[in-house]
């Protein structure tokens, strides 16, 4: 039986990251992956060039049902750090937007920068190997795998959450968790484009491509814990429903049977423009909308809301104009699902951190079994956030096993 130190399954950035992390202590670390390529969810972020942390990350940044557990490891490791760990791989890379930052050239920079930090602290590598079992025993752990028996005192599931199927994503982190009777949050897409009821999407069918900046809310933002969110961020028509960076944000906070509440013109008060404007603006209401809207837009939604196309803007009374006012300012409707796992960047949920140490990611009441990435109820927004807790978790279960 071969037998390690530790053993972390999973080599997505939290596995590569905690794995590096440990082994450069001097501890002999073997990392398993079912997969045969490896990290492929960091090989297709951003585009291909990975956005790998956001320069303001920070707890503010997550969502998790206990908001306070991220506070340790993000304090401890933040995205200066990382950024150091890539200056001193010299990689190129630039800020995007938002404090989003992406390799000048591949991701596939990251995964031979992580390969290397390995490579330092010589982890051994089980790929392709798949995990049929996890035993807990008075050593510490024995893992069954088609690679052989591996055992160790420590292991750390980095096997990340359902979303993208395609490329691997599994339930082995939840199984594992309740296998030892820790608590789940109920796991659901995040960072998910939204989707509507054919019916009531269908004026919108042909905006499919339209993209524009816009606010966008949904839930309760008032209190000392709110459960909302509000972005400013650019919103896609699709066939189906609506993405972009704004609706996969809002996704991540949204909730079955909730509205969202969308400012198409967040820079404008619409219905006092349009009521000002009416003793100077003799066009058609379709083409005076369609100076601030995209004009297959501006047509939709007037026909959506019952306005008609060749009305004038001088002939509509004052309460019409507040009542299309409303209707692009507060646009208001009610998704009906997401397009799920396998169009969703994350997965919310996941294993209950109140079952873990902030300051380590073992499980309270399981000695030497550790959970990190995005397997933990933690969930960052868009941008490089959930990176950042990937290599902040890892780290942390590095310098803890």
């Amino acid at each position: 039986m071969a037998k390690f130190d530790v053993a972390v399954i999973g080599a997505g950035a939290a596995g590569m990251m905690c794995a590096a992390t440990a082994a450069q202590r001097g501890l002999r670390v073997v990392l398993i992956d079912h997969a045969a390529k490896l990290a492929e969810k960091i090989r297709i972020s951003g585009g291909g060039r990975c956005n790998f942390t956001n320069v303001n990350a920070g707890p503010a940044n997550f969502l998790s049902e206990n908001p306070h557990f991220c506070k340790s490891a993000l304090s401890r490791y933040t995205p200066a750090d990382f950024v150091a760990l890539v200056k001193k791989h010299r990689i190129g890379y630039h800020e995007k937007h938002r404090g989003q930052l992406f390799c000048d050239d591949s991701a596939e920079q990251i995964i031979d920068m992580l390969k290397d930090e390995c490579a330092a602290g010589d982890v051994h590598w089980r790929l392709p190997c798949k995990v049929d079992s996890l035993e807990q025993t008075e050593a510490g752990f024995v893992l069954q795998t088609d690679s052989g028996p591996i055992e160790a005192p420590s292991v750390v599931i980095a096997t990340g959450g359902l979303s993208i199927p395609k490329i691997g994503a599994s339930d082995f982190g939840y199984r594992i968790a309740k296998q030892f009777e820790l608590r789940l949050v109920e796991p659901r897409p995040a960072l998910v484009p939204l989707t509507f009821d054919a019916q009531q999407w269908a004026p919108f069918v042909e905006m499919a491509g339209i993209a524009l900046e816009v606010d966008v809310e949904t839930g309760s933002l008032k209190g000392r814990n709110p459960s909302g969110g509000r972005f400013r961020e650019d919103l896609l028509f699709t066939h189906r429903g609506l993405s972009g960076p704004a609706i996969l944000q809002i996704s991540s906070y949204w909730q079955p049977g909730a509205p969202i509440v969308i400012n198409l013109l967040p820079e404008l008060d619409l219905a006092q423009a349009l009521i000002e404007g009416k003793s100077t603006i003799k066009k058609q209401l379709g083409n005076v909308l369609a100076q601030w809207l995209p004009a297959r837009l501006a047509e939709g939604l007037l026909l959506a809301h019952g306005f008609a196309l060749d009305a004038r803007l001088a002939d509509m009374p004052d309460a019409q104009l507040r009542k299309l006012g409303a209707a692009i300012n507060q646009w208001t409707l009610t998704p009906n699902g997401s397009e799920g796992y396998k169009k969703a960047e994350v997965t919310r949920g996941g294993i209950d951190t109140r079952e873990l140490s902030q300051q380590t990611m073992m499980a309270n009441n399981v000695p030497g079994l550790y959970f990190i990435g995005e397997t933990v109820d933690v969930t960052g927004w868009l941008g490089g956030y959930n990176f950042q807790w990937a290599w902040a978790s890892g780290v942390a279960a590095g310098l803890a096993v």
